[in-house]
């Protein structure tokens, strides 16, 4: 039994040193983990610590970046409007200049008043003219010219009005001071002075002179041109010849001449559409209004 019993004995003894023994290794291996875990802690904290300053210096450098591109887009847009401005002052500039240039090489006394207003000297004749088309003329053995700026728009209405079936004729256009002056002494010859100064311009009065102006008819009719307001050309002529940049010089009541409804005056289509419009005729505006549509003459 003694034996035994000292066996046991030394069996729980042995099991109580060992159960110690692994506590302790438990204790020791947890004391371990604690430090190691501390220490890896506070290396966290204090990565998170660097990684906080780095993110404020990165914040701030954001900050300072967005800052800075605020101001060049502020920059940048106040160089785009200057740049703007700039390019639409050129743009003025090149639009001015581009217009004097082109005034400078339009004939100024195409939209002037003449009949008793204004007067063209003797010497006076349009740079280019050019031959109607026979086709055209009521007399076609004879010569005659057009402004050649003009003769375009003079050719597309002539051949509309044919198209339309109408007869239209061309009787006159360009006279010289010379020429107004032939006729004139022949119409003071036939009629005396008082009737010829009702129907007929002196020279250098004439819108003739110009080679921008027609008198129409048609085969009918003969060159004294009575009755022209009672055709059909007549009135094709008030319904269309705007379109073409022609407009009636002398209507009735009007305070020149008599009425002349075979006398077209070419003064642009800007001009003409105005006029139409507003149903008023060429000698009804202040000159300084005419003057406007100088530059679009033969746009």
């Amino acid at each position: 039994m003694e034996a035994g019993q000292q066996n046991n004995s030394s069996k729980l003894k042995a099991f109580i040193w060992s159960e110690s023994f692994l506590i302790i290794v438990l204790i020791g291996l947890s004391i371990y983990l604690f430090i190691s875990l501390k220490d890896t802690i506070g290396n966290s904290e204090k990565q998170i610590q660097n990684i906080e300053k780095q993110l404020a210096i990165a914040n701030e450098e954001i900050s300072r970046t967005k800052d800075e591109n605020y101001n060049l887009a502020n920059t940048l847009y106040a160089e785009q409007q200057k740049n703007s401005e700039f390019e639409n002052q050129i743009n003025e500039i090149a639009g001015t200049v581009g217009i004097l240039e082109k005034l400078s090489k339009t004939d100024p006394e195409l939209l002037q008043k003449y009949s008793k207003v204004f007067f063209l000297n003797e010497h006076y004749q349009p740079a280019n003219l050019t031959k109607i088309a026979e086709e055209f003329l009521k007399n076609p053995e004879k010569e005659v010219y057009v402004h050649k700026d003009v003769s375009s728009y003079l050719k597309r209405l002539m051949e509309r009005a044919e198209n339309d079936g109408l007869n239209l004729q061309i009787l006159s256009a360009f006279r010289s001071f010379g020429d107004q002056t032939s006729l004139k002494s022949n119409y003071v010859f036939t009629y005396g002075a008082g009737t010829a100064n009702q129907f007929s311009a002196d020279q250098g009065y004439s819108e003739h002179q110009l080679g921008t102006t027609v008198d129409f008819t048609t085969p009918t009719l003969g060159d004294t041109l009575i009755g022209f307001q009672n055709t059909p050309e007549y009135e094709w002529l008030t319904e269309n010849a705007y379109r073409y940049g022609f407009t009636l010089s002398y209507p009735p009541n009007n305070s020149y001449y008599q009425y002349e409804p075979w006398h077209w005056r070419f003064v642009g289509q800007d001009l003409a559409r105005y006029l139409d419009r507003e149903n008023i005729y060429f000698y009804g505006l202040d000159q300084r209004t005419i003057n406007e549509y100088l530059i679009s003459i033969f746009d």
